[in-house]
């Protein structure tokens, strides 16, 4: 996981469609034809475009609304007369009225993803122009009747806890309100990604998603916005959001998406023979249990029904959401895996093991406080020296244990390869156990 940045993030907006000056080039496409047998999330290059209409109508005069504060994101929404070209990574605002945003030089430059702080990050995302000019834009080869969204799929989005907080969160926090009414449109197209949660991007878009980079028609929209609007690690903040959405609703969402039954943890009936079931999300390369056979032993003397969420059970996302879904308890080592608790019922509890070397900041920003707003129960469990690994690699004077601090202070790869890819936990298991037992005893009819 990289290093979590904790910040917040604004929005913008957006009205009706334009068409290009003069005549209406001959391959502007009809609108909206058979669009259920085109849905999909094969990349739209060229084509049928679901959204796309056959339009002279006059464009009204264009309206911008750009925000910079964010320490997560920058963000613009341009509306009236919005021109996209996708292979130039370009975005052209058209006569815009004298009451919206223009910059000085007339252009803003802006890469689509929410880790604005992480500059070696950002760097690697693929930046969007936008410029604001005259009628010398280029013509509308393409014209849409829904607005669009450009994000990208680059950074770390492969890993499923970015894959959530950068990517899904703020695009189902930007996108929502349209109701499936809305084109995506992807930069550093990522197609393992956009195939993983086609799922998800289909609810929120009835359109084949485009891909920016690829794209050479020049497209037309009634309102543009660049970025998606992000507030926080794993998280929404409905007083930002736009449409005062929550992580309730997003959960709801989801929980449609992947027909989940279970809203809602309650106690079971032991009396009938029922038990309480644990999810053990386990890890192989680093940060994994290494008593796990006794972890796994101690929570069913308990009387927990134990299942086991190795990383390849993982990668079927619509069956391993119902297998979460079905559990009142998750445990696990801090790590992408943990993301998986968006898929629990309400009141169910999480219980997150921290790696030795002071990483509970990191562990409760990007599980333990976003818990409570998915109405989750959070128990930290925080190991002691005697519970990792890193005793048999380093001596006990070591500032691995005697000064934790200096080695965080040399940067954040240091901290990643000793204390996140450099160890294993050994639980103790009496005090493990004694977590269980009173979780069991919340999980249960009195």
């Amino acid at each position: 996981m990289a290093n979590p940045s904790f910040n917040s993030v604004p929005v913008v907006e957006a009205p009706p469609s334009p068409a290009s000056t003069g005549e209406t080039p001959g391959d502007i496409l009809d609108a909206n034809r058979d669009l259920q047998n085109e849905k999909g999330h094969l990349a739209m290059k060229a084509g049928l475009d679901g959204s796309s209409i056959k339009s002279d109508v006059a464009a009204p005069r264009s309206k911008s609304v750009c925000d910079f504060s964010s320490e997560r994101m920058d963000i613009c929404t341009m509306q009236g007369d919005v021109r996209m070209h996708g292979k130039s990574a370009t975005v052209y605002v058209v006569s815009a009225s004298d009451d919206s945003y223009r910059p000085e030089n007339g252009t803003v430059k802006i890469h689509p993803y929410p880790r604005k702080s992480e500059e070696g990050t950002m760097q690697a995302i693929r930046e969007v122009t936008i410029r604001w000019s005259g009628l010398d834009a280029p013509r509308c080869t393409v014209t849409h009747d829904v607005p669009a969204v450009v994000f990208s799929t680059g950074g770390f989005l492969n890993n499923f806890f970015h894959a959530m907080t950068d990517g899904l969160i703020p695009l189902f926090n930007t996108v929502r309100e349209y109701d499936g009414r809305v084109q995506l449109v992807v930069t550093d197209y990522n197609h393992k990604w956009v195939d993983k949660f086609q799922d998800i991007l289909t609810a929120l878009s009835m359109y084949p998603v485009i891909d920016f980079d690829a794209d050479d028609k020049v497209r037309c929209f009634p309102s543009v916005h660049v970025g998606t609007e992000s507030h926080k690690e794993m998280g929404i903040i409905p007083a930002l959001s736009r449409k005062g959405y929550t992580m309730t609703d997003f959960r709801n969402f989801l929980r449609s998406v992947y027909s989940l039954k279970r809203e809602w943890a309650t106690p079971v009936n032991r009396t009938a023979g029922d038990r309480p079931r644990l999810l053990m999300v386990l890890r192989r390369k680093s940060r994994a249990f290494a008593n796990e056979a006794e972890a796994i032993a101690a929570a069913t003397d308990i009387g927990f029904e134990v299942v086991l969420g190795a990383p390849e059970a993982m990668s079927d996302m619509a069956r391993f959401a119902e297998v979460v879904n079905s559990c009142d308890v998750m445990v696990g080592v801090h790590g992408a895996g943990l993301t998986n608790l968006v898929f629990l019922p309400r009141n169910a509890t999480l219980v997150q093991v921290v790696p030795w070397g002071d990483m509970s900041w990191g562990a409760n920003a990007a599980f333990g406080a976003p818990s409570a707003d998915m109405g989750l129960r959070y128990v930290q469990y925080e190991p002691t020296a005697e519970e990792t690994t890193l005793k048999y690699i380093y001596p006990r004077d070591h500032a691995v244990f005697t000064d934790i601090a200096s080695i965080h202070r040399q940067g954040y790869g240091m901290t990643w390869a000793i204390f996140l890819n450099g160890q294993n936990i050994t639980l103790d298991i009496d005090r493990y156990r004694g977590v269980l037992q009173q979780i069991y005893h919340d999980s249960v009819m009195a």
